[in-house]
């Protein structure tokens, strides 16, 4: 599928500049659903948590150095952090679910 850019309805994202852009790079663009804000939730959660325990507590000098990290972080987050809602990494809820 290769990368994809998902942003909210906002005008300068629905306007046919910004989707030629995305084309020239070969983004994929995704928005959430018209009234639905709750699409973009877990990703922004994501974020925030990733930016907070993460990237603002590092200072960096180069941007593979930055790549590291989250890439570390991402593992981190997914195998290892223990959510205090239910006690469960992420990988352990997926595994429940399926």
């Amino acid at each position: 599928m290769g990368l994809a850019l998902h942003r909210d309805q906002g005008v300068q994202y629905t306007s046919q500049a910004y989707f030629d852009l995305t084309q020239e790079y070969h983004v994929s663009p995704s928005m959430s659903s018209p009234g639905c804000p709750y699409d973009n939730a877990a990703m922004e959660n994501f974020f925030g948590t990733l930016k907070t325990e993460c990237l603002y507590r590092a200072h960096f000098s180069s941007r593979p150095e930055v790549e590291q990290l989250v890439s570390e972080y991402i593992d981190f987050y997914n195998f290892e952090r223990i959510s205090l809602k239910n006690g469960l990494t992420p990988v352990k809820i997926r595994g429940k679910a399926a």
